[in-house]
């Protein structure tokens, strides 16, 4: 695995991030993106999240962070590389006005002592600039001012102290913020003009409080400033951050709800703010009249333990409603539609007007037949607005408190999942009562009663005929249900319960619900079928199948929670599709095993260097490569059924790849395709074949790309790239340096910025010729570093022995032409890269300074054991002055036929990158 040091990233806000993962790895790998928690970018569900690049539109100060890029193929540990994200900002400042005492009623700011207080919210932390009119303030400056950060605020406040206001202390102040143009993010500045009129805000409330109307009405809510200097800015809000009605009108400080509902009821706020002194709040309260929750109960003579309602017993009728306004609420009592009043045998009484809900009394004493007769409690308000409410309570000789049973055979019900049921409690007594549901469980082994919430997620429901019906039912519903009586619309007395207990069953629960096993033949193999969780638990049956075929039965006991299939020696006719039901009451779960031989799907490489190659002017051909999944967990693989099929064509030419002795795991298998027609794409098939039959199959398109190289280039001992065709010969770009290598030629380079620097033409003295370049202007530093990598070239087989001495390595000479003229110029490098299990650099050659205004050539014997490249890095001096070209590189076998310059400064530097998978990360935004 490798190690790399984090990097850190920084990017403005609203901009567009890119962050790209580049792997290399076999097989191909599996890339992840996942941030550090707390951050608003961790985009659960995002497909972004799984792809090579992570692109966020308009990125936010939230979504900084250390970003991880995870790469894992199943071989060895995961790849991991973090880089961390700085999201740059700077809000606009604010400036507030403070005084250290007590406010004066005439001059606010006369002989006081004055704070101008600027904040703003930046990333890097800000630095603030102070102006007076034109004038900067610093500390020392003045000594009536004295500029400082509190502590507490860590330095993203900066406050300017005004000592005993003068007269010239009233003046324009302007607070500069700044984070030194970071990501090109320009300073911000604030305003505040100081006078003897300054003032903190102070508002008035052109309406009544509490403000109270009808339904349906429009109101306006006026609030306006009554001092302050500046002129404060007003709005309206509720308080704990609630939204205004939706319907509202904001006009200033004037606020109108049309239409208003009881919704709307409730604390108004009006804030005004001036950014002197601490804000203005005043607040005011809208009631909405209306009348809700009607209610009634009686209560027998409490002086008798008897609930009966009986002749010369006492009896109280009770109403409640709530009101808005309380205070408006009024009652009235009717007996048979006729009013009633209050006497010695009949007493009505109220309670508070300020107590909400409000409630009436009726008490008949001595309760006579004549008494008998149906009451009617009627609830108003004073000034109307809203429909009275009525209660009717009928009182007789058939009144009689509640009762509650459960039917015969209904207390304990048995469901099963998704079945829909009725539980059912029957009530008698006159008035009939409201029945309330809710669910009871049992906790701990004192059974301690705990509140559940009842199906619909509430913790209690209503029910007018005693019937609670539950619909879809889940195993979750499971539980004791209980009803009782509602003192309310009924007796006022202890309320009668019943519980019910409802089980509900559900089908055992297994693992695994599907699974594919590939086995080759003769081998012995077992299936297990775990139960998870099942209801009724007990008499659970197990049954195996083979398709149709039955291949064993039985029951499970106390102890087990799983079964087991075992074949000792599979056969052809052991192929197919095995099954594990296991079974209760409620019905079955089922394991699905599919047995197969079916060799597993070939992996394409996809990072072969040099796999394009041309062996005719108008064909050219492709090395393919790929490796085995899980070769040995099926017979052996016998061929390969290769098919290839020209892109917008139907037809499919087809043929075998024979395979001698057995693949292993992580083995690179090899076949050339060859005449493949320019620029034609190729879509191409691979399927591996065993004794049982095809296995799955892999397809991958290949398209050829421009230049081209054989792979047997070295043994034609003709590279040879002058950098004229736009391909560059395959040479690329390193991805970890600082700059890039800039192809060029004389005819368009302009050299009017830099005139003293740069070839004037190719190493031919062509100004139409190309070569290879570093731009050295700004905004490049000294010390940054371009990297050109040739194409990777594989070693010639025959050449090369598996002796790992150097003596018997094959040598090939490098040379190149190279033109270092100007001031200012800094090194030329040469690196060998070789591509064996680790990668490795080793320097070759190394030049530094002004070599003059020509070409020149240099040659470098090198001794490569395995795949290579040539990497040459230009290194920028200390100025402008400082562009290093390369021209006409050459890669010849045998030593080369002129020695090396004797000095041009060699050294060795070696450095290793070891793990299966590398991880590069490239950054963009737009």
């Amino acid at each position: 695995m490798l190690l790399f040091t984090e990097r850190v990233y920084t990017i403005r806000e609203g901009e567009t991030l890119e962050l790209q993962c580049l792997v290399t790895g076999h097989p191909r790998p599996q890339i992840r993106w996942t941030k550090t928690a707390g951050g608003a970018s961790d985009r659960q569900g995002d497909s972004s999240l799984h792809n090579e690049t992570l692109k966020i539109d308009n990125i936010s100060r939230h979504q900084g962070g250390r970003y991880y890029c995870k790469a894992e193929n199943g071989l060895g540990s995961p790849a991991i590389r973090s880089i961390r994200v700085d999201v740059y900002y700077l809000d606009d400042p604010v400036i507030t006005v403070h005084q250290s005492v007590g406010e004066a009623k005439e001059q606010f700011y006369f002989e006081r002592t004055v704070f101008l207080r600027c904040v703003a919210n930046s990333n890097p932390p800000v630095h603030y600039t102070w102006r007076r009119g034109r004038e900067a303030l610093t500390q020392g400056s003045d000594s009536g001012v004295e500029i400082y950060e509190p502590f507490f605020t860590q330095g993203e406040t900066k406050i300017l102290k005004l000592k005993n206001l003068r007269p010239q202390d009233y003046a324009e102040y302007t607070c500069i913020s700044s984070v030194r143009n970071v990501c090109g993010i320009g300073d911000k500045s604030a305003h505040f003009s100081l006078n003897n009129r300054t003032a903190p805000p102070s508002i008035k409330l052109l309406l009544d409080d509490p403000l109270v109307v009808n339904p349906g009405e429009t109101i306006t809510l006026v609030c306006v400033a009554s001092g302050g200097d500046p002129p404060p800015t007003l709005r309206w809000v509720r308080p704990g951050g609630e939204e205004l009605p939706r319907r509202s009108v904001i006009n200033g400080g004037t606020l109108t709800i049309p239409a208003v509902t009881v919704d709307d009821g409730g604390a108004y706020s009006c804030m005004a703010s001036n950014n002197v002194g601490n804000p203005a709040k005043k607040s005011t309260t809208i009631l909405v009249r209306g009348l809700r929750k009607g209610r009634f109960w009686i209560t027998p003579d409490p002086y008798h333990n008897d609930d009966n309602i009986q002749i010369g017993r006492e009896v109280k009728i009770s109403c409640q409603v709530e009101a808005t306004p309380p205070e408006e609420l009024q009652f009235s009592w009717l007996k048979n539609g006729r009013p009633l009043r209050s006497s010695e045998r009949m007493v009505i009484t109220h309670t508070d007007t300020d107590v909400s809900p409000g409630t009436t009394n009726l008490d008949i004493i001595d309760l006579k037949f004549t008494d008998f007769g149906t009451y009617t409690c009627v609830a108003s308000l004073r000034n109307g607005g809203t429909p009275e409410i009525s209660i009717d309570v009928n009182i007789s000789s058939t009144t009689v408190p509640p009762e509650l049973t459960v039917p015969r055979g209904r207390s304990h019900l048995i469901a099963q999942e998704g079945d829909t049921v009725d539980l059912q409690c029957l009530v008698s007594g006159k008035p009939k009562p409201i029945i309330l549901w809710s669910r009871v469980e049992e906790s701990g082994g004192a059974a301690a009663a705990a509140v559940a919430l009842m199906p619909d997620g509430s913790a209690e429901t209503e029910s007018y005929d005693g019937v609670l019906r539950i619909s879809n039912l889940t195993r979750e519903m499971s539980g004791t249900y209980r009803c009782q009586t509602s003192q309310y619309n009924g007796f006022n007395v202890k309320p009668r319960e019943a519980l019910i207990q409802l089980v509900v069953q559900f089908p055992p629960t297994v693992e695994p619900v599907y699974t594919e096993i590939r086995q080759a033949l003769g081998r012995a193999f077992s299936l297990t079928c775990r139960l998870l969780r099942a209801h009724p638990a007990r008499l659970l049956r197990y049954e195996w199948k083979l398709g149709s075929r039955l291949l064993t039965v039985g029951q499970f006991s106390d102890q087990r929670d799983d079964t087991n299939y075992l074949v000792r020696a599979l056969n052809r006719e052991g192929y197919g599709e095995y099954t594990c039901d296991i079974t209760n009451e409620a019905g079955a779960g089922r394991c699905t095993f599919l047995v197969t031989g079916k060799a597993y799907a070939p992996e394409f490489y996809y990072d072969t260097y040099s796999a394009l190659w041309e062996n005719q002017p108008r064909v050219y051909g492709f090395k393919l490569q790929w490796t085995q999944m899980e070769p040995n967990a099926v017979d052996r693989i016998l061929a390969y059924r290769l098919g290839i099929r020209q892109m917008g064509q139907s037809r499919w030419w087809e043929q075998e790849i024979p395979m001698e002795g057995t693949i292993q795991k992580g083995e690179l298998l090899t076949y050339n395709l060859t005449k493949l027609v320019k620029p034609d794409s190729y879509l191409v098939r691979l399927t591996p074949i065993t004794r049982y039959g095809e296995g799955d199959a892999t397809e991958r398109i290949i398209t050829y790309s421009g230049t081209l190289l054989t792979p047997d280039i070295l043994k034609q001992l003709d590279f040879r790239c002058g950098f004229e065709d736009e391909a560059m010969c395959l040479f690329s770009q390193d991805k970890t340096d600082e700059f890039d290598w800039t192809r060029h030629s004389a005819a368009t380079r302009d050299t009017k910025y830099t005139p003293n620097t740069g070839p004037s033409s190719d190493h031919t003295g062509s100004k139409q010729g190309f070569y290879m370049y570093i731009e050295t202007s700004r905004p490049r530093l000294d010390g940054d570093k371009a990297r050109l990598l040739s194409p990777i070239f594989n070693m010639n087989s025959k050449s090369s022995s598996s002796s790992s001495s150097a003596t018997n390595n094959p040598t090939y000479c490098f040379a190149f032409y190279y033109h270092m003229y100007g001031k200012h110029i800094g090194a030329l490098n040469v690196f060998l890269r070789q591509k064996g299990q680790t990668v490795s650099d080793t320097s070759v050659w190394s030049l530094t300074g002004n070599q003059g205004d020509r070409w020149r050539q240099a040659k470098v014997n090198i001794h490569p054991t395995t795949a290579f490249q040539m990497m040459m890095e230009g290194v920028r001096g200390s100025g402008i002055e400082g562009d290093i070209a390369i021209d006409d590189v050459t890669i010849e076998e045998g030593e080369c036929k002129d020695p090396p310059p004797k000095s041009d400064r060699q050294h060795l530097a070696t450095w290793q990158l070891r793990g299966f998978l590398i991880i590069i990360i490239i950054l963009h935004f737009i």
